[in-house]
């Protein structure tokens, strides 16, 4: 036993050493205690990782993370708008393609790129079934309990919903989630609107915010130090690689389904229409259609620019050569301009903003203008859109009135624990936005055809 006792003393020791090596590390990148600290203390299963790189781990292990996989995008997985094409990207892709954007750019920044890549994997897990279309359906429903934003309920995942790490309650003996239990900065990183809702912090009208009431006192810990609303640096670049990624990647489905024409981009006419999107959903309002003109023109002036696709196996790759061209516009003239203002050393956290140029961002609204002006208001995908707010509404009045029995077991415990009906319907909330585009129609068939 005497053997036993010095070998574990020594492990522990040993294990000691590990963390305060990890923890110097750490620091001497930028991040310190604070950034690396977890809502919930746990030793490192394995000593030399980093604290992002077990972030990073944790994020890709996950169900929520594979469940994008049948999570919408743009187009639904397995519908007729998506006969083009068996693969279309999914919620899962798009997180995948932000991940290595936020990545290389972060690290050229001089962020942890682990850290990065865990907040851009993680930053649409709360996203439902749907797209945007049923974060809208899921808000109607959700009026009377706090509403529901899809980074308000991505914090709600990586927090309290996502199965990996339990402590003991405070108030009884019962284990308690904390969710992937991530480190405080991967948390910061991952929050794109930090505020509650109303508390935009010069719209308090929008309908864009990062937590709910109840997620308040994790939400609190998270921002611990941090000045104000204002996004963590890493936040800043996990968000412009959103916006690179899917107005890139949008523009390229659009192209290889045969819903944009190069051509028409031309048009006067339809330039007019496409500024009009532009201005009512891209950029601040007032912005001069000029600008958007200037921008598209610098896009369609590049040898490299699309002109026009046939599907040939050269067309695919001279699209495939354009897009990367447009994510390396976009995510070098943001490093350039950043450095310019910062200088040349480590950015993270509180220490620089991510400098995009006007002309830049504005050249990314206009793909973006592109693609919703094409694709998204299709006659038939409005049509679809409808569909799919009718089966959120009646699947969350038909899970209210069978439950706790309607819920999946995990949801049926909360539900059962809910102090009060406020709770009880945030968790009908959190059962359907768990839900991929398929289990959520076939939730709604069953329960809505007396099947259940």
């Amino acid at each position: 036993m005497a053997g036993t006792t010095g070998n574990s003393g020594d492990q522990a020791q040993d294990q000691a050493q590990d963390q305060a090596q990890d923890q110097e590390r750490d620091r001497e990148h930028g991040y310190d205690e604070a950034a690396t600290a977890r809502w919930a203390h746990e030793p490192d299963k394995r000593p030399g990782r980093t604290a992002f790189q077990r972030d990073r781990a944790r994020v890709l292990h996950s169900a929520a993370l594979r469940r994008l996989a049948g999570k919408t995008q743009v187009v639904t997985p397995g519908s007729r708008s998506a006969a083009w094409d068996p693969s279309p990207r999914t919620r899962l892709t798009h997180s995948l393609e932000c991940a290595q954007v936020g990545r290389e750019l972060g690290e050229a920044l001089g962020c942890d790129p682990d850290l990065v890549e865990a907040a851009c994997l993680s930053h649409d897990m709360g996203h439902p079934p749907f797209g945007h279309n049923g974060e809208q359906a899921l808000n109607d429903v959700a009026k009377d309990c706090g509403g529901f934003e899809g980074n308000a309920q991505s914090l709600r995942l990586l927090t309290r919903i996502e199965p990996k790490h339990f402590v003991r309650s405070a108030h009884s003996d019962e284990p308690v989630s904390v969710g992937l239990n991530l480190t405080r900065a991967a948390l910061d990183a991952a929050t794109k609107y930090p505020w509650a809702r109303g508390g935009h912090p010069s719209d308090p009208g929008s309908p864009k915010f990062g937590v709910y009431e109840d997620d308040l006192p994790v939400f609190t810990w998270v921002r611990e130090g941090a000045p104000g609303h204002r996004k963590c640096f890493e936040a800043q670049v996990m968000d412009w690689s959103d916006d690179v990624a899917y107005s890139v990647h949008d523009f390229e489905d659009g192209l290889h389904a045969g819903h944009i024409d190069p051509n028409a981009l031309v048009s006067e006419h339809e330039r007019r229409e496409i500024w009009t999107v532009a201005i009512g959903r891209y950029v601040p309002e007032g912005t001069d259609p000029r600008a958007l003109a200037d921008a598209l023109d610098r896009l369609v002036n590049q040898e490299w620019w699309p002109h026009g696709y046939d599907g040939t196996a050269v067309a695919q790759a001279r699209l495939k050569d354009a897009t990367s061209q447009l994510i390396g516009r976009f995510c070098l003239a943001a490093e350039a301009a950043t450095r310019q203002a910062y200088g040349t050393g480590r950015l993270t956290r509180y220490a620089a903003e991510l400098v995009v140029p006007d002309e830049t961002r504005l050249e990314c609204a206009v793909l973006k203008a592109v693609a919703d002006r094409y694709v998204m208001q299709r006659a038939e995908q409005e049509a679809l859109r409808a569909e799919q707010r009718i089966v959120v509404a009646e699947l969350a009045d038909a899970l209210a009135a069978r439950a706790p029995e309607s819920l999946d077991p995990q949801f049926r415990a909360l539900f059962d624990a809910a102090p009060d009906d406020r709770s009880r319907k945030r968790v009908i909330i959190d059962q359907i936005a768990s839900l991929t585009d398929a289990s959520a129609r076939a939730l709604h068939e069953r329960l809505t055809s007396g099947g259940a």
